[in-house]
Parts: structure tokens; sequence; C-alpha cells
């Protein structure tokens, strides 16, 4: 890997952008506002000015750049991919119970439940009047058909969840519908409203896609095999029963000792004191987190592989090292 760690692409892609982000912070706070309804400005800034890298309308700002667009509306788009991502958050923390992220309280938990889930709505609503100012059908097309994937994948993840018989199949399904939807849309509208001839538009849609699945794979492998440095808490999947690919790995090759094990823990919910420890014990006796270490790499060179016909420019550089930097978190 080439990458540099020391100054991080995304980083990099931030200064580059810092001009079209700014304007994009700028149209998010005026389209968050509600005449009628303070809640939601207070609900929605909770969550958008927490930080977080703002990546996916990085991809759209830098997809449109690498093609020469200097007309108005990736900053539209940006701003509308970063309302549905932050809508799914808000979603996500009432669907799962979250307490805490970005390392604050969730808005479920300062708010209710209920301010959640209609700020979200809220947010969706407003992601789809930003989409039609494009006057672009296609951008709309796709956009709207990203924000259906997303509850797709949701909707399935939570049908799998804790069922020991979910195949890698449907984990790809889910994880190409929860994460690595927003991702390829985000790339795909960058070149769709710069003009760009189909085959490098579905170059940028696979550059997302793989991207986002080898991102959300790195994810799962830190929850068992992170530090104090990747800002995770090792062991969340397992207390929450989430059944993430390195351990759906290690239940193909159970035995019936070890299969009681899963079922105990993760579809009866029933965890005792040292689970996590043989939890941890038995995804390296079946290389489980090594498995899907070189899946996410697999994931991460379709990406840069994704990027060969796209215009030579820095920006793209920067989209390779990204795909790069994404599996480097595992060093």
């Amino acid at each position: 890997m080439s990458v540099d760690t020391a100054t991080k692409p995304h980083d990099r892609l931030a200064e580059a952008l810092a001009e079209d982000m700014g304007r994009v912070n700028t149209m998010i706070r005026e389209r968050m506002a509600s005449e009628h309804a303070p809640r939601i400005p207070e609900v929605t800034a909770h969550l958008v000015e927490a930080g977080g890298k703002r990546l996916r309308p990085m991809l759209t700002l830098g997809a449109a750049r690498m093609c020469g667009y200097d007309g108005p509306y990736h900053v539209h788009l940006a701003a509308t991919v970063e309302f549905i991502h932050t809508a799914t958050l808000l979603h996500d923390d009432v669907v799962d119970e979250s307490q805490q992220r970005r390392e604050r309280p969730t808005a479920n938990l300062l708010w209710d439940n209920t301010s959640s889930v209609l700020v979200g709505d809220y947010l969706f609503a407003r992601s789809f009047q930003l989409m039609t100012e494009t006057g672009s059908i296609r951008v709309l097309r796709i956009l709207s058909n990203a924000a259906a994937t997303i509850a797709e994948g949701e909707v399935l993840q939570l049908t799998a969840a804790r069922d020991l018989a979910t195949t890698e199949e449907t984990y790809l399904k889910i994880v190409r519908g929860k994460t690595a939807a927003l991702f390829s849309a985000a790339m795909e509208v960058g070149g769709v409203i710069a003009g760009q001839d189909d085959a490098r538009v579905q170059a940028m849609f696979d550059y997302g896609d793989a991207l986002g699945i080898a991102f959300q794979m790195v994810d799962d492998i830190l929850d068992y095999a992170g530090s104090d440095a990747t800002g995770k808490n090792i062991g969340d999947d397992f207390r929450e029963r989430k059944l993430t690919l390195p351990v759906i790995k290690a239940v193909a090759k159970a035995d019936a000792e070890e299969r009681a094990f899963w079922q105990r823990t993760i579809e009866k919910g029933k965890q005792d004191d040292g689970d996590l420890g043989t939890a941890l014990a038995l995804l390296d006796k079946h290389a489980a987190i090594d498995a899907t270490r070189a899946e996410a790499v697999a994931w991460a060179d379709r990406a840069k592989a994704a990027l060969a016909g796209l215009p030579d420019h820095p920006i793209r550089g920067m989209l390779i090292d990204l795909a790069d930097y994404v599996v480097a978190r595992l060093r």
C-alpha cells in the first residue's frame, strides 16, 4: 500500500474541496431551518455539527471536480447526500436503541425517539427538494433509488440479525444496502451532473460500491480486533448480537459445541462473563478475522481498479489513497 497514513487521504480531500464544502455546510444550515418547528434545527444541528468526516458529500464534490464540472449543482447534491446520511443515522439510533454517537449522546437520548424519527423524515423530505433543484431526472432517480435501497438493507438486516442461518450472500446484500448504496450514489451523481458518459458514471458507481463494502467489512473487523486508536469499543457488535461477517465465517466452520455457543449468545442473547473471550478465540481458531480482512482488501482493490478509466486528476489520486486507507486502518 502506498498510502501515507500520517496525512490521511480524507483530510487531503477535505483540504482540496474546502471551498466547495464551505458552500455545502452553508446550504445544510439554511435548509435544515424550520420556521414553525424549532426542534428540527436543534436535533439536526446536534448531529450535523458533531463532527464526522463528511466523506459522502466529499465523494460527490470530488467526482464532479475530477471531471471538470464548474456549475453550482454539485453543492446541492453533496448537501442532499449528507441529509440522507443524517436521516438514516437518526433512524438507526432509534432502531438500535443507541445512546452515543461520535462521542456524544444520541438525539433520541437527549430528546426522544419520536423527535428523532420525525426529524429524520424531515431531512429525507428536504433531500428530495434539493434533488429536484438540479432539474435532472437521472439524478433524482439515482438518489431516490439509493434511499429505497438503504431502507431495504436496514429491513433485511432486521430480519437476518441474530439468525445463524444468515449467509455471506445475505450479508453482502445488507452491506450494499445500508452502507455502500450511498457511497456509490454519491459518486454516481457527481459524474452525472458533470455530464460524463455512461462508462465513466458506471466506473464511479463501482468505486463507491466497492469502497462502501470494504469500509463496512473493516468496521466489522475492528469491533473484534480494534484498539483505542480506532475509536471502537471491542465487542460492541457481540454484545448487541449483530451477525457480522467474521461471526458468519466462524459459524460456517463451527462444530456442534461451537454452534451451541453462538446460538446461546447471538440467537438467544444469553451472554455470561467470559463469552466475549470465547468468541474471540473461536474467530481466531477459524481465521475468520484474517478471511474477512482478505475480502476487505480485495474490495478496496476493486475500488482502485474502477478509477483506472477516469480523468488523470489529483483528486483521483486521493480517491485511490482513500481506498488504501480504509483497509490500512487494520494494521
